[in-house]
């Protein structure tokens, strides 16, 4: 006798599985980047292929409205269609980082919402630790809602988040380097530790990666490179957006235990003959 098949289940319910940042809830756990692209266009196409509803913009390097005679950004990725989230890229001092930031927020209306980054060296792009914590410590007592680019530190990211910060963006290797995350473990216990929101910020370089962030717990991942630095940019976006969502749904599935040896996954009891 056939057997009727079952209508498919959806997997995860989008809705039920959103995210909350600084007191608004997001259905995409994929963040993008705005630079790098090859035209605004471009940066547009990607944004929509990748589904991403938070992206971010560095102040000292895109336009959106300090010079009325270049292209804004905001005409391409509007503020009614996306959270767009100033950050601090290329500043190397706490001074430089808190300046750009209220610059930010006269530009967009008073939005509180930032990126702080502070980096150490030019090389590396390694995040100076003394000056994030010190720019840190300004912007939320200024009332800023601060997402904090860090390394990999427990102990650091655990401080940040005290301090008052709205979520805290440990790198998974250098920014731009798409290396992939280097250090699962300290990514790991940084997420168990935390009651804000970890996104795993630089070194993504392909789909896995992302999906290696999301399997670990990471609340989202936040990329530039690694799409706007691709083949096919837009398709790329879209290769993300998926690996995300799959690397999502696996986390809530709960993987199977690591063993030294196999077990067959059709087993001999019960067998008929």
């Amino acid at each position: 006798m056939a057997i009727r098949a079952e209508r498919a289940i959806p997997a995860v319910d989008r809705v039920a599985d959103n995210w909350t940042l600084a007191g608004r809830s997001y259905r995409s756990r994929l963040l993008t980047g705005t630079g790098k692209y090859r035209d605004l266009d471009e940066t547009r196409r990607a944004t929509l292929a990748s589904g991403a509803e938070i992206v971010t913009v560095a102040i000292r390097r895109s336009n959106i409205g300090q010079d009325e005679d270049e292209p804004n950004l905001l005409d391409f990725l509007p503020p009614d269609e996306f959270t767009i989230l100033p950050n601090t890229a290329g500043c190397f001092t706490a001074e430089d980082a808190v300046r750009t930031c209220r610059l930010a927020r006269e530009l967009l209306d008073g939005q509180q919402l930032v990126k702080l980054e502070v980096l150490g060296d030019e090389k590396t792009l390694f995040p100076d630790l003394t000056a994030t914590l010190a720019a840190a410590e300004i912007l939320v007592k200024d009332g800023f809602e601060v997402m904090v680019y860090t390394n990999d530190d427990p102990i650091v990211a655990k401080r940040l988040e005290d301090m008052g910060c709205v979520a805290v963006m440990p790198l998974a290797a250098p920014i731009g380097s798409g290396l992939g995350i280097r250090n699962p473990f300290n990514i790991l216990t940084i997420i168990e530790n935390a009651s804000v929101p970890i996104l795993v910020d630089a070194g993504v370089g392909t789909a896995s990666d992302a999906a290696i962030a999301m399997e670990l717990g990471c609340d989202g991942v936040l990329m530039n490179t690694a799409i706007a630095g691709a083949k096919d940019p837009v398709l790329m976006a879209s290769a993300m957006r998926k690996a995300v969502e799959a690397g999502r749904e696996a986390f809530i599935a709960g993987r199977i235990p690591r063993k030294r040896y196999g077990s067959a996954s059709s087993p001999l009891e019960g067998t008929f003959f």
